[in-house]
């Protein structure tokens, strides 16, 4: 499309916003943040919005569409400017700043159009709902949410005000207090957007919504909910997955809509639903310290490499997730193991995840195609990475990757998913061992995040390097870690799971266990883990790490694998399970006594793993702990937790 733009706009000094007039008299607002890769706004880009907004107002075009010239819309706030505030009031004037730019886009006298591609977050779905109108790319990578109740913080900039008028109180706060996001086509059927188009009438569409300028409906009767009886039941269900003392936000925002129809500024001087309270809160400062440790793991994963072709031998659990998990992010996955009746239940459980994760039947279908039974293993000379994910048997890992070095590509990456055996072992078996890295998935792989990239003695850089992109590449955050007993995540969790059984072998009740460890913050205690994660997968773990540790592994635990009660997947466990939920007793009461027993062998631990080295430093294994164990985020992560936060937040007791 052929625009004429103004000429006097080249003298206006504009960093991150240029505009330009088309012949029907549209104005094309466009967001390109000056020396990033990301739209954010930061303090002066918004302040250059509002100063775009009121040129744009004194033109008075027909209308207004807003786009943006990255690979995606915009990523909400830079976060690095909440690192700024010294004060709660600073905090407040850049809400103030954000939340009056909005309304005077909201305020303008002509329609008004978001153009969203790709990525529409927080501050940006709170500019899209300025908008009259929304019109989004139908993508895979288009997604809207708003993840501020995931820093700590709420959504200040009208999120709160305008998204449950838009989409009614229960798809609005499913969003706000999850942070989950949706795509362009849920957007459309929930109400958030008007329009979902494929790229080539994206423009136009936007074109035609603007000029065409339709009555908006007002919100469907089955939508409206009465505020009193719509946040009580929110808050019962928030209550259920938080504590507010560990996590006032989404307890904040509640009362923000229900109190001051999401209006920080007439809720400023209310404890229980102010900026201010929250900015000042441990949990906010930890969060989003959480955020900058994400993004560290992220960038480590950078590179040249991709993978088009992937291989995985061994379809138990673990290696058809990790294949489902590849064929869901694009790429062809040949899975191999001994007899097609083998591999059947990981196709099985592929077009579940498939299923509930991509939804479009032709994206099911294009994913299954991508995802390929092979028991001959010929895939393997096709392929970029090759990942061993068979039992943990030293001898038959060496047999196989004798056998694959013969057939891979020279520049294929060579994996094992060991969690317990050493590189340097498994590489004797190779002509090349420097080949060898170890890409070490977490038990459910499609929910959990981090991956660690395991380094041997004997690892060249760059193939650990390539397969930290590879980790990228699926969306999983890379921890590179050295080669050792357990690597990062187990070696920590020994220690702590080993004393939880010591202390079920001496009589405690496994319930208040974990009762305690969950007030503390872990997602689960540790009885509930060990039957989550298989008691035979614990006892093998055990026996490796207590043989480098020169410890023993507890007896009970010994004799319920003997007995085949291996936990949740055999039914039964240290707890009996019904469809799929541990069967518990009423916890007894336990003081600070018991919740320090069992959480300072993993501190120790954690504070040992960096002192040899393990991972490069104290924020790596916060971040790993974090990611691969759940550890409470509210802290902050253990070694953070040791130094600053021990005395700064609650720790649950049960009376």
């Amino acid at each position: 499309m052929e625009r004429a733009s103004f000429d006097k706009l080249a003298g206006t000094g504009a960093k991150h916003w240029r505009w330009e007039k088309d012949r029907e008299g549209l104005v094309w607002l466009t967001f390109d943040k000056q020396g990033e890769s990301a739209n954010t706004f930061s303090k002066d880009a918004l302040q250059e919005l509002g100063s775009s907004l009121g040129a744009i107002a004194s033109e008075k075009p027909r209308g207004l569409v807003i786009c943006s010239a990255k690979e995606n819309f915009i990523a909400g706030a830079d976060v690095e400017e909440f690192t700024r505030f010294k004060t709660p009031e600073e905090a407040l004037a850049f809400v103030r700043l954000g939340w009056d730019t909005f309304q005077q886009l909201a305020d303008l006298p002509f329609p008004t159009t978001a153009m969203v591609n790709g990525f529409c977050m927080g501050g940006g779905v709170e500019l899209a709902l300025a908008c009259r109108y929304r019109v989004a790319l139908d993508d895979p990578k288009t997604r809207f949410a708003l993840p501020e109740v995931m820093l700590g913080i709420m959504p200040a900039w009208h999120g709160v005000q305008w998204l449950p008028k838009l989409v009614g109180p229960a798809a609005a706060f499913d969003m706000i207090l999850t942070g989950k996001s949706v795509d362009a086509r849920r957007a459309k059927r929930m109400g958030l957007v008007d329009e979902a188009v494929p790229l080539r009438v994206l423009e136009n569409t936007a074109r035609m919504v603007t000029l065409e300028a339709k009555p908006k409906m007002p919100l469907p009767f089955t939508k409206r909910i009465p505020k009193i009886v719509f946040a009580l039941l929110a808050r019962k269900q928030v209550a259920k997955k938080a504590e507010r003392e560990h996590y006032p936000a989404p307890y904040q925002i509640l009362e923000l809509w229900r109190k001051y129809d999401g209006d920080p500024f007439a809720a400023d001087g209310d404890p229980s639903a102010s900026v201010r309270t929250l900015f000042a809160h441990p949990t906010t400062k930890n969060l989003i310290r959480i955020f900058f440790l994400q993004e560290r793991l992220k960038s480590l994963g950078k590179g040249d490499f991709k993978a088009r072709h992937v291989h995985v031998v061994g379809a138990g659990v673990m290696g058809g997730d990790i294949a489902a998990v590849c064929a869901m992010r694009g790429i062809t996955v040949t899975l191999q193991d001994t007899a097609p009746e083998r591999i059947a239940p990981a196709i099985k459980r592929s077009a579940d995840l498939f299923k509930r994760r991509l939804r479009d039947p032709r994206r099911i279908r294009d994913a299954m195609d991508r995802l390929i039974p092979d028991v001959s293993g010929q895939g393997a000379q096709q392929a970029d990475v090759i990942i061993e994910a068979i039992f943990e048997n030293l001898d038959a890992k060496r047999t196989l990757f004798s056998k694959l070095e013969s057939l891979a590509k020279p520049e294929a990456v060579l994996a094992t998913n060991t969690s317990s055996l050493k590189l340097e072992d498994i590489g004797t078996a190779l002509k090349d061992p420097a080949r060898l890295v170890g890409i070490h998935f977490f038990n459910p792989v499609p929910q959990l995040p981090l991956v660690e990239v395991v380094s041997g003695k004997n690892t060249r850089k760059e193939v650990a390097q390539n397969a930290a992109a590879f980790v990228r590449q699926i969306d999983k955050l890379p921890l590179p870690t050295r080669d050792s007993p357990g690597f990062l995540v187990n070696r920590v969790l020994g220690p702590y799971m080993q004393n939880a059984f010591r202390l079920i072998e001496e009589g405690a009740k496994p319930e208040t266990l974990d009762a305690a460890m969950e007030a503390f913050g872990m997602p689960m205690g540790p009885a509930e883990l060990a039957d989550t994660v298989g008691l035979d997968i614990c006892l093998h773990a055990g026996k490796s790490l207590a043989k480098a540790a020169n410890a023993q592994v507890p007896q009970f635990l010994e004799a319920k694998v003997a007995a085949g009660e291996l936990g949740r997947k055999s039914g039964k466990g240290i707890y009996a399970w019904v469809k799929g939920k541990p069967q518990k007793a009423p916890a007894d009461a336990y003081d600070q006594k018991l919740i320090d027993e069992l959480i300072t062998p993993y501190l120790n631990e954690a504070k040992s793993a960096v002192a040899e080295g393990i991972v490069a430093d104290a924020d790596l294994a916060d971040a790993g702990l974090i990611f691969g164990t759940g550890f409470a985020p509210f802290r902050g992560g253990p070694l953070h937790y040791l130094e600053h936060g021990k005395a700064s937040l609650p720790l649950g007791i049960s009376s």
